[in-house]
């Protein structure tokens, strides 16, 4: 069978001036063009040949023996090459490049942006890229807890969090309370692994453990402070979500912080300050 979008081997059946026609040996009666200029020198009659199936400009199945950047139920981080009246188009290394449609875009896609994305077939049996990649990355990745794993944030959830690929193909999610710093959509983030759920996908944090965070907690704290010029307005009896605000701490981690910078004899606290020694 010759399926739309995925890369596999068929036979020469029949020689045209333009080209060659291909078949599954299964299907003998199912035919592709394969155009002149990608036929094999040595290509002869009931040869094999590795292609690629996909439509061309006049949306007609075609096979090429180029291969594309992904196929399909494949996720790839790819260029736009151009926008146009129906979404963006990506180069993927084929003549034809791919549609991305406005439905399937999320965020703001640009001219010249990078952008992960997977393959399907839409409605009209054609090939599109789609941006909701969630059902499209792997749950087997070979990582454990605490290891270390860097990713592509392709999606931001005000309920669950920033969604990750990690690898740019396993599933992973550094949850709505991990959420710290400047984490943005289509940012490459360092992460380590807190959770493996029983589905495989991965819970994720952006910070180390606590005994290790400390120290870079106060650090920070203390920068903090330096730009309140030496007073910062409140103290670990505040709220937190005004720490969570300005430190982007949690309140337990901004105490820890604190303590440290008690015990090293670099801060003082007020009633209702914190001030630099």
């Amino acid at each position: 069978m010759i399926t739309l979008g995925e890369i596999q081997t068929l036979t020469i059946v029949k020689k045209v001036d333009f080209g060659v026609y291909l078949a599954d040996k299964e299907l003998p009666e199912e035919k592709i063009l394969l155009p002149a200029k990608q036929v094999p020198r040595d290509a002869e009659l009931g040869s094999s040949v590795e292609v690629f199936v996909y439509r061309d400009s006049k949306d007609r199945p075609i096979a090429t023996t180029n291969k594309p950047m992904l196929t399909l139920g494949q996720v790839a981080k790819l260029r736009v090459a151009q926008m146009g009246r129906n979404g963006a188009f990506l180069n993927w290394g084929l003549e034809k490049d791919l549609l991305l449609p406005f439905k399937e875009q999320i965020g703001q896609v640009r001219e010249g942006g990078e952008y992960l994305v997977a393959l399907y077939v839409d409605k009209s049996n054609r090939l599109c890229a789609t941006m909701h990649i969630y059902p499209y990355l792997r749950q087997d990745s070979p990582y454990g807890k605490d290891d270390k794993v860097t990713g592509t944030v392709y999606e931001i959830s005000d309920n669950f969090g920033a969604f990750v690929a990690v690898d740019d193909i396993y599933s992973g999610l550094i949850t709505k309370k991990e959420m710290y710093g400047d984490i943005r959509l289509g940012t490459s983030v360092s992460a380590r692994v807190i959770d493996i759920k029983e589905d495989g996908k991965l819970n994720l944090s952006v910070r180390e453990k606590a005994y290790m965070q400390i120290g870079p907690d106060a650090e920070k704290l203390l920068s903090i402070i330096d730009s309140y010029d030496g007073v910062l307005p409140f103290t670990d009896k505040a709220s937190p979500e005004v720490i969570k605000k300005v430190t982007q701490m949690s309140k337990n981690e901004f105490k820890r912080a604190v303590g440290h910078l008690l015990k090293e004899k670099k801060i003082s606290i007020g009633e209702k300050t914190i001030y630099k020694i």
